[in-house]
This record gives C-alpha cells, structure tokens and sequence, in this order.
C-alpha cells in the first residue's frame, strides 16, 4: 500500500533587493574594522582634493594679523599660522597638490617600470639584459637621494617633484613586474595559447599581461603612501613649490620656527602618518585577498 506524500509547497523567491542587501552585508562584514577605518580615512582626504570648499569656509592665502598664531579651537580647528590663516583650511587645500602630485609619481613608476619589467620579463635574451642593467643602476641610487638630485636639475616646483618620485620608483615595480611576468610566462595554458597558434602579442596582451598586473597594482597602492612621505619631505627641504602654497611637508617646514605654536607642526604631520598609515594597511589588505 503505497502512500502519498503531498507536495510541499513552493518557497517564494527572495526579493532582489534583499539578496543584493544580503551580498552587501557579507561583504562589508568581511572587512577588517581597520581596513573600513582606512578607506574613511582616504576618502576624507580625497574630498579635501576634490571639493574642499564644502569643509571649510575659510581661505588658505587670506592673512589675518590680528588672528594670527591662535590655538586651536573651535573656530580654527588646527589654529591659524604666523600670518592669521586658518591652518585647517591649508591644509585641506594642501591635499590637492600633497596626494595628487603623488598619484603623478606613482603613475610614471607604473607606467614605466612596469613596461621595462613587462618587455624584460618576456622577451628575455640582450633586452632583459639591457633593462636589467639600467633597473640595476636605478637600484644601487638610494630613493630619496635620486628624487632629490632629479628635481634639482629639473627645478623647485611641485609637478617636477612628482616627476622626481616616480623616476625614483621605475625600477620597484619594474623588478616586481618582471617576476610576475616570469612565473607566468612558463605556465601551461601560455604553452597552450602558442601550441594553438597565437602570436607573441597576442600571448603578452592576452594572457601574461592580465595575470601578471595584481601584485603590481598592490604595489602601487603601498607606493603611493611612500610617494607623498617623499614629496612632502621635498616639499619640507624646499624643493617644492614656494609659499604661499600649502603642501604638507611645506606647512610642517614653516611651522618649525614658532615653537611657542607647536600645532603648525603637529596638525600637518599628523594628517601626513594617518594618510600614510591608511594607505599601507590597505595594500596590505589587498595582498592578501588578491
């Protein structure tokens, strides 16, 4: 005697809203709290560069002597320099040279470093040779000593001390993207790939290139908080643009001579280490989960 089982009723669809709001909360859970700290931190810094009207009223060339040297509080979150500007709004405006000058250095060390790396890597034979020659020279020249004799024959402006940096950092991410470029190189689907007739461009722009990029652009993240370290050490040592602009390295050089004001020194510096700070803890976030 055989007994019927009624069928179960089917469960209704789950709205395609709520499974995108399901998708969103994994993966927000799933960033580390600091890694989340790190991303508000830069996308602070980022609106300062971009719209940085909308964080302060007050203008960063405008002197006001009867206001100047003030403390901090809560009219002048950072207090107001030797000339009475407000030291908030400096370095609010500082942010789009200080970031967007090292966002230029670190894309002509992408750029051309991972060229050099890409050809050397692949072709091998007297050009590898060739670049590997000149990515050794560009090694045995501490960073910071290269960037400096560079932007002294090109001249004390911000633009060619990005231009400094990012030659500085050529042979980083060219050593890097030779090495990626050489494990892959000799993996099986790229014999696969020639075996099945294609042609050596099509083999670099298909298939090596596509799966040798990650490690390069994780670096590039790490070296763009390396980049403004250098830019505003540049900028400290003068080799940036005059005043009255506001690089950051620039506001803690001119802070110095006012002991008695010690927030021109310790409001830039510290906006510096928490940008830095935030940009190496999400490069190395990103090495892990590429």
């Amino acid at each position: 005697m055989s007994i019927a089982i009624a069928p179960q009723p089917a469960q209704p669809a789950q709205p395609a809203a709520r499974r995108l709001a399901t998708a969103a909360r994994s993966a927000f859970t799933a960033v580390p709290p600091s890694v989340l700290l790190s991303f508000i931190v830069i996308l602070i810094v980022i609106l300062w560069s971009l719209l940085p009207a909308l964080f302060t009223s007050y203008s960063p060339v405008t002197a006001d002597p009867a206001e100047r040297l003030l403390g901090p509080s809560a009219q002048h979150w950072f207090g107001t320099d030797d000339l009475g500007r407000d030291e908030f709004a400096r370095i609010v405006y500082g942010a789009r040279s200080s970031v967007g000058t090292a966002l230029v250095a670190v894309g002509i060390g992408l750029f051309a470093g991972g060229l050099i790396g890409l050809l050397a890597g692949f072709f091998g034979g007297w050009i590898d040779a060739v670049l590997g020659r000149l990515v050794d020279t560009l090694l045995a020249i501490p960073y910071f000593l290269l960037a400096v004799v560079i932007v002294v024959g090109l001249g004390f402006d911000t633009i060619n001390a990005a231009i400094a940096t990012g030659i500085s950092s050529v042979a980083i991410f060219a050593r890097l993207m030779r090495a990626e470029v050489l494990k892959v190189r000799h993996s099986v689907f790229v014999e696969s790939s020639y075996l099945q007739g294609g042609s050596r461009n099509y083999v670099l722009f298909r298939h090596v290139l596509p799966n040798a990029y990650r490690s390069v652009v994780a670096l590039s993240v790490l070296q763009l908080g390396q980049a403004i370290i250098v830019i505003a050490a540049l900028a400290f040592l003068g080799y940036g643009s005059p005043p009255p602009a506001s690089d950051w390295g620039l506001l803690v050089s001119a802070g110095q001579a006012y002991a008695t004001a010690p927030w021109l020194v310790y409001a830039p510096a510290i906006v510096i280490v928490l940008t830095v700070l935030s940009i190496n803890r999400i490069s190395r976030w990103l090495r892990k989960t590429s």
